[in-house]
């Protein structure tokens, strides 16, 4: 009995014909997008990230991403990537907050051989891992390393450690820590070591069955192919054999400070580093997406931009080596941070720098020719998500997972062309006031 599924046609900018998107009983979505070439990209994202994690388990979906490829009922540890390596495919992964996602680009191959044996290899990793305690190892104390196996749970630990020396992820950490009370965005992705180290192979087991549902994933097929028989060919290799759907897991967003809060920490630094922070809207508010972008390109977007040339390029006397801005979006509410590097012994001044560029995005109004370039730089942007497979699938993933559906990308030009010098000055009024902001900053030992 052949499966029933729903189908939507997406009109897709720049893209030659139509996305569709195919829904299946059991959840299970699968998206084809055609892109004209020899190239093809299989990936499949996982509606889980730090936001499904807790205390106890915090780094937990990265973790399990790396014990994904260590093979399956099938197939031995290595085998994926070795097979699919050898015909010239790309093989890789990556967890962020709201998912993780797992992709193969490759040649189709002749008579699409190796595409159809990446659809086949890619869908038993995602169903059939099995996670051998020989390729995690051995638990152990982080505190007194003495390691038997040094297999993927001493090279995700290692991974942390080196993080933890960088001076960037140190200060974005402790902003973003601050930023959220109770959100699990307040989780650094990787982790900590110690949890880490310690992790039992039942509890990732555990978190896979939870997570790893038909409802929480969806398959995405970019390149030049048969929708209706690769249609088929994903539906037979993705047989969850009645795997159940779990019960989502719902968190209440923040809100923003009331009260701007300031956080200081010293380390073996020479320089002072600084990261403000915003709460904003959820990535699903198209035009609230669309301003956040603007507003990090009219303030921190190369050397034309606003805090570049007033705090770098015009300063007699310099204060900072490096300042920027950016906007993250996330399903629960978006991130705005403006980072800098700062001579340490003129924090006050860097501060007081950094705030009175702030106000004056929110007290006075952008320029027309600002918001000129940057509409203009925006839709560069979105054309360029369309130039290669990799490119298509991925930001396909991405709405798909972080914002349910496709319905930014049909609103995304026609809202982008509409923005306002006005929509942008309320919108910054409204979120990036400085009682609202979380500012860290990393200064130097005390000698």
């Amino acid at each position: 009995m052949e499966e029933k599924t729903k189908k939507q046609v997406i009109d897709y900018p720049y893209l030659q014909k139509p996305v569709v998107i195919y829904e299946r009983e059991n959840g299970h979505k699968i998206v084809f997008a055609y892109k004209p070439g020899t190239l093809v990209n299989v990936s499949t994202w996982v509606k889980t990230g730090s936001i499904n994690e807790t205390p106890e388990n915090n780094g937990i979906s990265h973790f399990l991403e790396h014990l994904m490829f260590k093979g399956t009922k099938k197939h031995k540890a290595g085998y994926f990537d070795k097979t699919l390596e050898s015909k010239g495919a790309i093989v890789n992964a990556a967890t962020w907050k709201d998912y993780t996602f797992y992709y193969v680009t490759l040649p189709k191959g002749p008579k699409d051989e190796y595409f159809k044996l990446a659809i086949e290899l890619h869908a038993d990793m995602m169903l059939n891992p099995v996670i051998p305690p020989e390729e995690i190892g051995d638990t152990f104390d982080i505190n007194n390393p003495n390691i038997k196996t040094k297999r993927e749970r001493h090279v995700v630990t290692e991974e942390i450690r080196m993080r933890e020396d960088q001076s960037w992820t140190r200060v974005y950490n402790l902003c973003n820590d601050n930023m959220y009370t109770k959100h699990p965005y307040k989780f650094d992705v990787i982790g900590t070591a110690k949890l880490i180290a310690e992790m039992p192979r039942e509890t990732v087991l555990n978190y896979y069955k939870t997570f790893y549902t038909p409802q929480n994933m969806t398959t995405i097929i970019a390149g030049d192919f048969d929708f209706d028989k690769t249609l088929k060919l994903v539906l037979k290799h993705f047989d969850f054999k009645g795997r159940k759907n779990n019960p989502v897991k719902k968190n209440v967003p923040d809100k923003p400070t009331n009260k701007m809060k300031y956080i200081e920490t010293k380390s073996d630094v020479t320089t002072g580093f600084l990261t403000a922070g915003w709460l904003l809207p959820e990535a699903k508010d198209t035009k609230s997406s669309i301003l956040g972008d603007i507003l990090a390109i009219v303030l921190g977007d190369g050397q034309s931009c606003r805090l570049y040339q007033n705090l770098i390029e015009k300063q007699e006397k310099p204060i900072f080596n490096l300042v920027s801005a950016d906007f993250y979006t996330f399903r629960d509410g978006s991130n705005f941070f403006v980072q800098a590097n700062f001579q340490a012994d003129k924090k006050d001044d860097a501060i007081n720098a950094v705030k009175s560029e702030i106000e004056k995005i929110y007290t006075e109004k952008i320029t027309e020719n600002e918001l000129k370039k940057s509409v203009k730089k925006l839709k560069a942007r979105f054309a360029e998500t369309t130039e290669t497979v990799s490119d298509i699938a991925e930001t396909i993933g991405y709405y798909m997972t972080v914002c349910d559906d496709m319905e930014q990308v049909k609103q995304y030009i026609d809202v982008l062309e509409n923005i306002t010098v006005d929509d942008v000055k309320k919108f910054a009024k409204k979120y990036l006031i400085l009682k609202k902001a979380t500012f860290a900053v990393l200064l130097p030992e005390d000698k």
